[in-house]
């Protein structure tokens, strides 16, 4: 009898190893992104310890007597202070190292456009939810952190509902799929997931990235599964069904609600904790802030700091949680595929389109990452097999025949 193992072992996809511009890229990637997470704490303190803020107060109050006018001019106010200060950050690390390592197939107008929706988008929605903030500052001095994490419940899920539709077409032209025989076999592979409604979505990002991505949005009738045209050019059809299955299995899985919640436990935990952290401050700092209390709409800043600290501080845990969800989408769309080759060619894929280092650094991975490192996800996709063994399926239950 032929031993067969030798020649499953050559069908194994090896993981590469990085170029040398990978390296490179990881290692100036990585930087900005720690440099983002001291800059997220460092600017608010700026501007709350130099006295900015009050002064900034100061300046809306003098142009508007009603509260809710004041407010919103302080918000565009501050949120000028802050834009003009971080767009050179902004540029480097979105324009100029991305064009620098060949990814990026953006104008600089139209980066600078994005930039300035996304402030407007931005601006709107800080102002509502400073408004909810203050307002129960005032309603609830010692329970406002509570009321307005319960609160930020159906927030987020608004948010969710209404992003797909409304805020992310701002950016990039969403479209029904080019290639409608590979969408026919997305909705039927969608109906055997037992997923009704869902809508398959082509964005064109070919604009403004070489870079190669899916992802899963909305949820009641905005779910739907989002393809980069940038993946459907680059991807063969196998590849693309098992990036599909992956992304089903995060509606079917749960995911959404999921992370909307652990979301508004975060929010929470940061509003509790700016509560907690305020008095204290304030008592020993109020002077320099020009400020003596929390509903003094020029403590916007310190309870951004304090929520900038909180995040930084449960980066590992929530990433910990969403990388579970991702590998839990991994196996999900191994089973419903069954093409561990197709799964572990489309890693290797985003591994060479994305100048991505398939084995980070440890702390960097736990702090950084909402993924498994690329490595762990093209290993799994080889030995994660149950239906060649004759082994049950773990999501086998879900699935319609």
């Amino acid at each position: 009898m032929i031993d067969l193992a030798p020649l499953a072992a050559l069908a194994v996809v090896p993981v590469p190893e990085p170029t040398g511009q990978a390296m490179a890229y990881y290692r100036v990637t990585t930087a900005l992104w720690a440099f983002g997470l001291v800059w997220a704490i460092a600017l608010p303190s700026l501007i709350l310890f130099s006295g900015w803020s009050a002064r900034i107060r100061d300046r809306a109050s003098r142009m508007f007597t009603r509260p809710v006018l004041r407010l919103a001019a302080y918000l565009v106010l501050y949120g000028l202070v802050t834009f003009a200060l971080e767009l050179p950050l902004g540029y480097y690390g979105e324009f100029v190292v991305e064009h620098d390592f060949g990814l990026s197939n953006q104008s600089f107008s139209k980066w600078l456009g994005d930039a300035l929706i996304g402030f407007g988008v931005g601006t709107v929605i800080t102002f509502v939810i400073a408004l909810g903030v203050y307002r129960m500052l005032r309603r609830s001095p010692e329970r406002w952190w509570l009321w307005l994490g319960i609160a930020s419940v159906p927030f987020v899920c608004f948010m969710f509902l209404v992003t797909p539709i409304w805020i992310n077409p701002l950016f990039n032209k969403f479209g029904p799929m080019k290639d409608h025989a590979l969408e026919s076999r997305i909705l039927d592979l969608a109906a055997r997931a037992g997923i009704e409604g869902g809508k398959v979505f082509e964005v064109e990002k070919s604009v403004d990235t070489k870079k190669i991505s899916a992802y899963v949005t909305g949820f009641l009738d905005t779910k739907r599964i989002v393809l980069w045209d940038t993946l459907v050019g680059r991807l063969s059809e196998p590849e693309v069904m098992f990036v599909m299955g992956h992304e089903m299995g995060h509606y079917v899985l749960g995911h959404v609600w999921k992370t909307i919640l652990a979301l508004c436990a975060l929010i929470m935990l940061a509003l509790y904790a700016a509560h907690r952290l305020s008095r204290g401050l304030i008592a020993r700092y109020g002077a320099r802030f020009g400020f003596t209390r929390l509903d003094d709409i020029a403590s916007w800043p310190l309870v951004n700091a304090v929520a900038a600290v909180v995040f930084v501080v449960t980066l590992p845990l929530f990433n910990a949680y969403v990388r579970y969800h991702e590998h839990e989408a991994d196996q999900f769309g191994l089973e419903i595929t069954r093409n561990s080759d197709a799964a572990a060619n489309a890693f290797v894929k985003l591994q060479s389109d994305n100048l991505a280092n398939p084995r980070p650094g440890l702390v960097v991975h736990l702090l950084r990452d909402n993924h498994p490192t690329l490595a762990e996800r093209i290993e799994f996709a080889n030995t994660y097999r149950p239906w060649e063994q004759g082994k049950p399926l773990e999501y086998g239950g879900y699935f319609r025949k």
